[in-house]
């Protein structure tokens, strides 16, 4: 019993000296380093990487592909896009709700491109009776679509609580449910038909932060930015490109429905014009899986590399209600 309390006494003293020296310290923060090295380069390699590539067309890129659809493309990011696609020799489906302002962008792309052809989809994607999926086949099953933007899209702000449920549930099916219906129907089709092509959701900052006031645009958000990058890993090595895009704030009618949050005008102070966006949402595709566009969308991603999620929710917990915005609208 001695000898065994004397080889733990030994051990336990080097152990201790080991500790208590300086090698110790420096491996520590040496272990630290590297920790905060491959947590930042592993994000801002390839995001430079790829930022330094030329932008791309994305009928060359899929050879062969003439159809384009884009949700959400009466106006805002979603009109920018379907200029450029346009632009690029694709010709376009423009999916939006049935309004005066889809007809408007219907007839002005037609007038600016002859060549093209175009056509339109008046749906409410926020409807929860499938409606609008059955028009969309059944509008495209006469030709082949390889480039498929979900960008539709919208905000409601205010206390969860003080929404309506039908209202929210709306919000949900917009924003999640018919991205991923709409991704599936054409994910089948490409897959069936051996083409190769792009599904691109409009993510968004609000992707990677928790977003009191406007919960449920936050949760969406992260919905379809971790849906991209699990459809991605199995169908990427089958011919089709999958990525989700996280602008920062854009300069259009987005906001326009949304109650006036502070935290919400301060963001919109680095907001961008749709028609900057196009080409650089176009950059990413088949290169990276998520792709931060401006600076409002880095800071965010990089702020959660320094705090974790759950820690830096819990601090948003605890200080919530010392928010204007929160003060406003309890």
């Amino acid at each position: 019993m001695d000898a065994m309390r004397s080889v733990f006494d030994l051990a336990h003293s080097n152990v201790k000296s080991f500790v208590q020296s300086e090698d110790v310290h420096v491996f520590v923060l040496i272990m630290f380093a590297f920790l905060g090295a491959i947590t930042y380069l592993s994000y801002w390699v390839p995001k430079l990487i790829v930022s330094f590539m030329p932008t791309q067309n994305l009928k060359k890129k899929y050879k062969g592909a003439k159809w384009a659809l884009v949700t959400g493309a009466s106006s805002g990011i979603g009109k920018s896009l379907a200029k450029e696609l346009a632009e690029q020799g694709l010709n376009v489906v423009l999916v939006s709700l049935k309004e005066t302002i889809l007809d408007e962008t219907f007839e002005e792309l037609k007038k600016k491109h002859p060549e093209r052809e175009f056509r339109k989809i008046g749906v409410n994607l926020g409807l929860r009776d499938g409606s609008y999926l059955r028009e969309i086949e059944e509008k495209t099953k006469d030709i082949d679509v390889q480039v498929v933007f979900n960008n539709a899209g919208f905000m409601l702000t205010g206390f969860f609580d003080k929404t309506k449920l039908d209202l929210l549930m709306t919000n949900h099916e917009c924003n999640c449910t018919s991205a991923m219906q709409i991704t599936h129907v054409f994910v089948k089709r490409m897959l069936e038909k051996k083409l190769k092509g792009c599904i691109v959701f409009t993510s968004s900052a609000a992707a990677c932060q928790p977003t009191p006031f406007s919960a449920l645009y936050g949760a969406t958000k992260s919905y379809i930015s971790a849906f991209a990058a699990n459809v991605a890993c199995e169908v990427k090595s089958r011919g089709i490109d999958v990525c989700a895009v996280h602008p920062s704030p854009v300069a259009s009618n987005f906001y326009d429905k949304a109650h006036k949050l502070d935290a919400l005008a301060f963001f919109q102070k680095f907001a961008v014009t749709p028609d900057q966006l196009p080409k650089e949402m176009l950059r990413p595709i088949g290169r990276i899986v998520w792709y931060d566009i401006g600076f409002v969308a880095i800071a965010f991603r990089n702020l959660l590399k320094m705090f974790d999620y759950g820690f830096f929710a819990t601090l948003i917990s605890w200080t919530a209600h010392t928010m204007g915005d929160y003060k406003k609208n309890v």
